[in-house]
């Protein structure tokens, strides 16, 4: 991301694809962030909780949901997060499951984007760029939804670590007795300080890659099974 982009032009190695990477992820960031939320607003309302709904969090507009450090820090490293959507518990039938659920409705919806997104890849690059590879256009696009699916599968697989403001956090809510999780709750300011500086430090790069190499393993096995 921009960290990368900077870093290669200090030491002069900037090439044109990795400006074209860096622009094409801005809007994607922007729409996968805000698919996201949306996602989890729209499980809280469908839950009977209507606190998001009521606030126009059940949107995709991007100014709607954008937190000003996640989004600076996804820009810059690759992962990070959203505004938190609110969410009344005690509005659902049963509290800690519907919190959970509404938690986990982000991360899966951008599984979801992920899986669509790495089959339109797989179909264009194979049918039709693979035998066309002077179109310029057509790689664009093949890289446009390369990103799609990269930034996707990372988003959930970051937003599901048990770290607040992080959808895993909320997740807990169901194990955790209330007690213990409102504790650790009361310091989520500085947990998120030091989640940002972990990001940073590149504390959790290897961990999710690694993850994301198993994912899109799934994805690859399923695209070359159905599509050849």
């Amino acid at each position: 991301m921009l960290y990368s982009l900077i870093k290669q032009a200090l030491q002069g190695q900037l090439t044109r694809d990795t400006v074209i990477m860096v622009l094409l992820s801005v809007p994607v960031i922007l729409f996968s962030l805000s698919f996201h939320e949306f996602s989890h607003a729209l499980a809280a309302s469908l839950l009977g909780d209507n606190t998001a709904r009521n606030l126009g969090r059940l949107t995709l507009n991007p100014r709607k949901h954008l937190h000003p450090i996640g989004t600076v820090v996804m820009l810059l490293f690759g992962f990070g997060w959203a505004k938190p959507v609110p969410i009344t518990a005690r509005n659902f039938k049963n509290p800690k499951w519907g919190m959970a659920i509404s938690a986990l409705a982000g991360p899966v919806s951008n599984i979801l984007l992920a899986f669509l997104s790495y089959n339109v890849y797989y179909l264009l690059f194979t049918k039709l760029y693979f035998y066309n590879p002077n179109n310029q256009f057509l790689g664009i696009i093949c890289i446009l939804f390369s990103i799609m699916t990269s930034m996707n599968v990372t988003l959930a697989i970051f937003n599901l670590l048990p770290i607040p403001p992080l959808d895993g956090s909320r997740i807990l809510f169901v194990f955790l007795p209330s007690r213990i999780y409102f504790e650790v709750m009361k310091y989520e300011q500085y947990i998120q300080l030091a989640l940002i500086l972990l990001v940073a430090m590149g504390g959790l790069t290897n961990f999710i890659s690694r993850i994301n190499d198993w994912v899109f393993s799934g994805f690859y096995a399923f695209a070359h099974l159905v599509f050849g």
